[in-house]
């Protein structure tokens, strides 16, 4: 469930006061646009933790007391008089919703238009311990597989899951500016994902990342290949491979995930 979606429920039983970060000025904790709900026994969301949420709490809940929202718009200095040293300036703005808040909840709170947009071939570990992490995070999943059943259910409620028999026959429906990832079951399946992306990124340039597990001599082995179906040095240097950031230690499903999750939400996003 998404922080909007529990909000939503929230509001159902009790009135809340929004409170977002509406300018910031040097360094924060959070960026513009983040924000928290607070009522008058929970907080939902954050805006960075710290002395700054504390006292932005106090004040909410001032609000609630009131009745009202008494200051809709504070600023806060992170200095010595805050107890935090960012240095910087945030301007955090006051509002009050209700149960009549609700039906414009998703459309304010919910906006996906600065989230990663992720594609993922295949079901197995891995996959499903990618999924559990790009759960918790500002991303899309379109995952796939080839085989029936792959699924667990329910799924998150930022993932579309697609059965795709021949698997790489869902290439040409996916979305501009998708990040690609390929870990499917079979190596032959790898490779007929990732020539198609590569495809599509000849013809469209829409896929700004393409990520292939797998060791340096999986990925010679798949050079070659590629190279014999008449990819370009310049095409292939759009893929990394192997995928992930450096410096993760252990094999285990959930630490690979870690690795790759880390290097797919990076932007912009470099291949190797």
């Amino acid at each position: 469930m998404r922080s909007w979606q529990t909000l939503a429920l929230r509001l159902a039983r009790e009135p809340a006061v929004l409170v977002r970060v509406d300018e910031l000025q040097g360094s924060g904790p959070r960026e513009v646009g983040a924000w928290m709900a607070v009522t008058a026994s929970d907080v939902v969301n954050t805006i960075g933790g710290g002395q700054l949420e504390f006292d932005a709490i106090a004040k909410a809940r001032a609000a609630l007391a009131a009745g009202r929202v008494l200051e809709a718009r504070q600023r806060f200095a992170l200095g010595p008089s805050l107890g935090q040293c960012c240095g910087g300036v945030v301007w955090l703005t006051f509002d009050w919703l209700d149960a009549q808040s609700i039906a414009g909840l998703a459309d304010r709170l919910g906006d996906q238009s600065e989230w990663r947009r992720v594609v993922l071939f295949g079901g197995g570990h891995v996959g499903r311990a990618i999924v559990d992490l790009l759960a918790k995070l500002p991303a899309t999943v379109h995952w796939i597989d080839s085989r029936d059943g792959m699924f667990p259910e329910p799924l998150p409620d930022n993932v579309r899951a697609e059965q795709s028999e021949p698997v790489q026959g869902a290439v040409p429906t996916l979305l501009p500016g998708s990040h690609v990832l390929i870990m499917s079951f079979s190596h032959a399946e790898d490779l007929d994902i990732l020539a198609s992306c590569l495809r599509r990124q000849r013809e469209s340039r829409d896929l700004p990342y393409i990520g292939l597990i797998g060791s340096k001599s999986k990925w010679a082995t798949f050079r070659h290949r590629l190279e014999a179906r008449g990819f370009t040095p310049a095409e292939l240097a759009h893929v990394t491979c192997p995928i992930g950031i450096p410096g993760i230690p252990g094999k285990q499903p959930e630490m690979v995930a870690l690795s790759v999750v880390a290097q797919a939400m990076q932007e912009p996003a470099e291949p190797r």
